[in-house]
């Protein structure tokens, strides 16, 4: 088989240099069209195993068919090259697939079927041998949903408790007049480990949205949500909901509420949250807040620790945060009577950050936390992102003939745009170390055939969608002294490292550079790399990128008008 691109890279750095990444290539491997999702999903001393999910035939009628969602594993060994790829397509009829899941050394097939006499949703688990691919053994209930009334809608999440030892499900029966959640516990072989968590609170189903459930290494469970009011319109008797608050709740496991975590700041109006539960130790609430109810702008940063057994805020911190925080990164050379001076083009991008340093502006209010990286010196290394994703249509008409009358055919498109990288320190005291802003502008459009949906109000948290987007947004490999950020970019930003330099935005992602950001978490400076083009191999996809052990990896997807997808696997691996 011919080689095109697996990728093995090692980048080699210390505190104050990173060399040039060692690039191996390796063997491709194809797949069908249709695929909707690839992800390295698990790493073991057998090999390297990648989720992929596709629409797959689910019956068929008179006049048509039906689809659903279906999958395979692929597993490659060491050298990435191919063991076997299973479809699951057969093991999968009359259910509907949900997900591949690893647990303790083992991999299930999850998947559920409806009763519809019955208005009943069951959860269905199978073990998949690693080795082969193949089912092993029979399909066993998990847990199954009833309705109270046809109307009622039934969701749920799959993923994990604190310290992965366990599967947590996370579920919702919502009624025109309530919400339910329930917070279930499974060991390895899909058995019970504790009892339901029952849980209910007093907001109205279309004023609450669930954003996040965090299962702690202590068995509480932590809500967090956001509510909403009805405000009138500008037209009469139009009203539309309008955010008010974030409320965040912690649960014990009788499903008592201890403690509900206050994020009200006088004057302000947070904009964006994040919670995480760092490893063996407290949570950390990280909070973007605005001046404005509907402003335009981020003002502020809201950085708490808390407690996860009893919910009480251990330190808050609550800071301004604007354009004359940001660190001017300062060259390495030193400059000595004699040597040149700066070019006209330096000059112009030095006074354009002056500029924005003086002005002190705040940030965008799409400004998104990605992630929390907890650093050896007990501080926090907080990266953010400006993020909105829209959706668009485009209708072209046909002409017909003599005997056929024209046709209108309308195309639904969904747009994701990243743009800069924020990155910040919180140290212990909860001061802001630095502040750097890394300017990038990523602009990915996916075709949704002709029409699009979207979920209600109360379950952004169940509704994950496709993977998308593929290319654009960033991975994220943390060591112990370094921490690299892996993106596409567009080829001439190799040299753009603050604001106010002029940035070209990538669509083409076929022909973007895949980049990596080399920080040092003390004192906040960077370096940028390039990894490799993706000009002549499958386009990298860092955001879906999981970080197993040491190393980095990301799967390469280049889909063909004709033929089948191209798919290969990066490892990147990095000096700690």
């Amino acid at each position: 088989m011919k080689n095109i691109f697996l990728c093995f890279v090692v980048l080699f750095c210390n505190s104050s240099i990173a060399q040039k990444p060692k690039i191996t290539w390796g063997e491709e491997f194809k797949m069908k069209k249709g695929s909707t999702d690839l992800e390295v999903v698990h790493v073991d001393n057998t090999g390297v195993y990648v989720k992929e999910s596709h629409m797959a035939v689910k019956g068929y009628f008179v006049i048509a068919a039906t689809r659903r969602e279906s999958a395979s594993l692929i597993k490659l060994d060491k050298n990435f090259n191919e063991l076997y790829a299973s479809d699951f397509n057969k093991e999968l009829k009359g259910k509907e697939f949900d997900d591949i899941f690893f647990l303790q050394g083992k991999t299930y097939l999850l998947a559920t079927d409806y009763s519809k006499k019955e208005k009943t949703l069951t959860l269905f688990g199978v073990q998949i041998d690693k080795n082969t691919g193949e089912q092993s053994g029979d399909w066993q209930e998990i847990t199954s949903w009833q309705k109270d009334e046809k109307g009622d809608d039934i969701v749920y999440h799959v993923g994990y408790n604190a310290d992965s030892t366990n599967m947590v499900i996370v579920s919702s029966i919502k009624g025109k007049e309530k919400i339910n959640y329930e917070v279930r516990s499974y060991n390895s072989s899909l058995k019970s480990v504790a009892k339901p968590i029952a849980i209910t609170n007093e907001f109205e189903p279309d004023k609450y949205s669930l954003e996040d459930v965090l299962y702690t290494s202590g068995g509480n469970v932590v809500m967090v949500g956001k509510v909403f009011e009805y405000e009138e319109g500008k037209k009469k008797k139009s009203k539309f909901l309008q955010f008010v608050n974030y409320n965040i709740r912690i649960y014990n496991a009788q499903g008592k509420q201890v403690n509900e975590i206050n994020t009200n700041i006088a004057g302000k109006w947070l904009v964006s949250t994040k919670l995480v539960q760092l490893p063996a130790k407290d949570l950390v609430l990280a909070a973007f807040f605005s001046n404005e109810k509907r402003g335009k702008d981020i003002n502020g940063m809201l950085v708490q620790r808390i407690d996860a057994q009893t919910g009480s805020v251990i330190t808050t911190s609550q800071k301004d945060i604007n354009t004359s925080m940001i660190t001017t990164l300062e060259d390495d050379k030193t400059v000595v009577d004699g040597d040149d001076e700066e070019s006209k083009s330096e000059r112009k991008e030095r006074e354009k950050m002056e500029k924005i340093q003086n002005e002190e502006e705040g940030f965008s209010k799409f400004m998104r936390f990605r992630n929390i990286i907890y650093t050896a010196d007990k501080g926090l290394v907080i990266l953010a992102e400006k993020y909105n994703s829209y959706t668009y249509t485009t209708t072209s008409y046909s002409g017909g003939s003599s005997s056929t009358s024209g046709s209108y055919r309308t195309v639904a498109y969904q747009v994701y745009e990243c743009g800069d990288l924020m990155m910040s320190k919180v140290d212990m005291n909860g001061t802001i170390n630095w502040l750097q802003v890394v300017p990038k502008q990523q602009r990915e459009v996916i075709s949704q055939g002709s029409s699009s949906a979207s979920a209600s109000v109360g379950f952004s948290f169940f509704y994950g969608g496709f993977n998308w987007p593929f290319y654009a947004g960033f991975g994220v490999l943390s060591g112990a002294n370094k921490i690299n950020i892996i993106f596409n970019d567009h080829k001439k930003n190799e040299n753009v490292l603050q604001l106010g330099q002029k940035v070209k935005t990538i669509g083409a992602f076929r022909k973007s550079d895949c980049f990596s950001i080399t920080l040092d978490p003390v004192t906040g400076k960077y370096t940028r790399s390039l990894l490799f083009s993706n000009d002549d191999v499958p386009t990298a996809m860092p955001r879906l990128g999981n970080m197993l052990g040491n190393d980095f990896y990301m799967v390469g997807k280049e889909d063909r008008l004709f033929g089948k997808t191209k798919i290969a696997i990066a490892k990147l691996s990095f000096n700690k």
